[in-house]
């Protein structure tokens, strides 16, 4: 079995569960430790861009008992801090990838874990090609991480259940708050996904109980203002009260993002616009078309870092497959990134697995069509199956002077 030491870092937006996949790498090289083959666990602040520039810290000091382990885990955003910086080919910066093997040598690093979405296992593959071509043992291995559920391979990501229960949750209290006046109203609420729906369509589940919103509108469907309008007229004939949530992301049939009038163009180092602004433009057009009163809400950041009404689910695979990372390095695996897999029996439940990293890198995973209604205004029964386990439980979120307890490194 290899032995050496391991560096683990957050990168991406940060959630309300990172924290615990950080636990589990925690926990998983802990035990690593014992058995003499992970002698120090380094995390590194700010992703790759505070390895570049050494700023380490050793984790196994930094959390010595169970307790702090487990007020990590019901800690939200990135602990180690993130970052967004994207790797360019090492036929285009060798410099980079020379200065980073240069630190692995000098701290005796064999085990790379890196928490992230999409963009990070973008960085996953590229450093474990560069160690095997360049001949260097190093075992690299990605762990699933964001609110969107849109890597490929893993069943769901850590993050994006506690996400939908935050959702879900907020939908229904509006519900509650709209609904008190018989005046006719409309409520948008803007929630994020980029290129998925997976966060909106989580807005159905308040369904169960005969509280979801009207209407709902994902990136996967074209987005058609006659249609918007025409079923926001055919919800306030039944009810005064008409609820309406949209993805960030959705787009006109020409492809332009409907919030993209508001936009200034900028994008982040992935070249992805920055977006916001949708519910607005919605806001607006009914506003236009109808008259009545109207208002647009955005959930914007709580969304992600709302770790106190985060799901048990949630938090416990995110600590799972935090563990299962490492166990999938000490077993020889490199650039390859552990999954959440669910089994196929009646009753829920996971197991942990992998994937090679080069299936996952750059792919996105939107949600199916079976999963959204024929009007492309709704989501399917089948998708609120998929969606209702993830969000069952509460945590345990220990609390000083009446307000949550963190951890800060």
């Amino acid at each position: 079995m290899l032995k050496g030491n391991a560096v683990v870092g957050q990168s991406g937006g940060p959630t309300s569960a990172i924290n615990a996949t950080l636990s589990g790498v925690i926990r998983g090289c802990a035990k690593a430790n014992e058995e003499g083959v992970i002698k120090t666990l380094y995390g590194m602040r700010n992703g790759i861009e505070g390895f570049l520039e050494e700023r380490l810290v050793d984790l196994g000091s930094h959390f010595p008992d169970e307790e702090w382990l487990a007020t990590l885990e019901t800690t939200p955003a990135a602990a180690l801090g993130s970052c967004r910086r994207k790797l360019k080919s090492h036929d285009v910066d060798a410099a980079t990838y020379e200065r980073m093997f240069e630190i692995f040598k000098k701290y005796d690093i064999r085990y790379f874990f890196y928490i992230g979405g999409n963009d990070s296992m973008d960085t996953v593959l590229k450093l474990s090609e560069y160690a095997k071509e360049h001949k260097y043992e190093l075992r690299v291995v990605g762990i699933p991480k964001t609110i969107d559920n849109d890597l490929m391979a893993t069943d769901h990501t850590p993050g994006f259940g506690s996400a939908a229960k935050f959702v879900a949750t907020t939908v229904k209290e509006i519900l509650r708050d709209v609904s008190v006046y018989t005046v006719k109203a409309v409520t948008i609420v803007e929630v994020m996904g980029r290129d998925a729906g997976w966060l909106t369509a989580s807005a159905a589940l308040p369904e169960i109980s005969g509280d979801g919103p009207d209407l709902i509108y994902l990136p996967e469907r074209v987005f058609d203002t006659e249609e918007f309008i025409a079923s926001v007229k055919s919800a306030m004939e039944k009810h005064p009260a008409v609820l309406v949530c949209a993805s960030e992301g959705i787009r006109f049939a020409d492809g332009e993002y409907v919030g993209s009038g508001g936009q200034s163009g900028a994008v982040d180092a992935f070249g992805h616009k920055y977006l916001s602004g949708t519910g607005k433009v919605l806001e607006n057009i009914v506003k236009e078309k109808l008259g009545c009163k109207v208002r647009s809400i955005e959930l914007s950041l709580p969304q992600r870092c709302a770790a106190h009404i985060g799901s048990l689910t949630d938090i416990n695979e995110s600590v799972g497959v935090g563990m299962a990372g490492v166990r999938l390095a000490l077993l020889g695996n490199t650039g390859v990134m552990a999954t959440i897999e669910r089994s196929a029996e009646k009753e829920y439940s996971v197991s942990y697995g992998m994937a090679d990293i080069r299936t996952i890198a750059n792919e996105i995973k939107t949600v199916p069509m079976d999963y959204i209604n024929e009007a492309g205004n709704g989501v399917t029964e089948k998708c609120l199956e998929y969606l209702r386990p993830l969000i069952v439980g509460e945590t345990a979120v220990k609390y000083e002077n009446g307000l949550p307890k963190h951890v800060i490194i």
